[in-house]
């Protein structure tokens, strides 16, 4: 199914979304390219908002807040977000069953892809808006779905690594 639909679906059933994508053919490139899009969609969201920032405060300028923007996102949170990733994984294996490392990164980078398309309507809104409460509310409503996302996905990936107990009993056994 394409990016996109997958995105949308997400938002109705994230841990079916996340499950077909673990049990296709899932290799690290690809958990990678989900993780670096969502960066670079998440760079994107915030030019409304740097412009508006580099208008009402000329000190500094348009082009050095892109470039702080761009060294956060692009180069730093990444970084961040593996080291989340493997945190999640330890809490995992302390809480449920261990997950492998690929599925978790896969749980955490769709959910950031998954809601950044939320992200770019919040650059939107602070571009127009300003700073205000509505934006903050906003980027409430972004947390919580990214959080839903991630648990829902999270979930799914503990089940899969269930074992399959589901097979019969051998003969002589009852």
């Amino acid at each position: 199914m394409s990016l996109v639909l997958n995105i949308a679906r997400s938002y109705r059933a994230p841990g079916k979304v996340v499950s077909g994508l673990a049990q296709g053919d899932l290799r690290e490139p690809q958990v990678l390219f989900f993780g670096l899009l969502a960066c670079g969609l998440i760079f994107v969201a915030q030019w409304p908002g740097l412009s508006r920032a580099a208008t009402l405060d000329p000190s500094i300028t348009f082009e050095q807040r892109m470039g702080g923007a761009l060294f956060g996102v692009m180069f730093m949170l990444p970084l961040l977000l593996y080291g989340l990733a493997g945190m999640l994984q330890l809490a995992l294996r302390g809480i449920a069953r261990p997950v492998a490392g690929l599925h978790v990164r896969l749980s955490l980078f769709w959910a950031l892809l998954a809601v950044s398309p939320l992200m770019l309507f919040q650059g939107g809104l602070s571009a127009f808006m300003g700073a205000n409460a509505a934006v903050s509310a906003f980027g409430f409503v972004v947390a919580a779905a990214f959080l839903y996302i991630l648990g829902a996905g999270l979930r799914a990936m503990v089940k899969l690594a269930q074992p399959k107990t589901d097979m019969p009993a051998p003969p002589g056994h009852s």
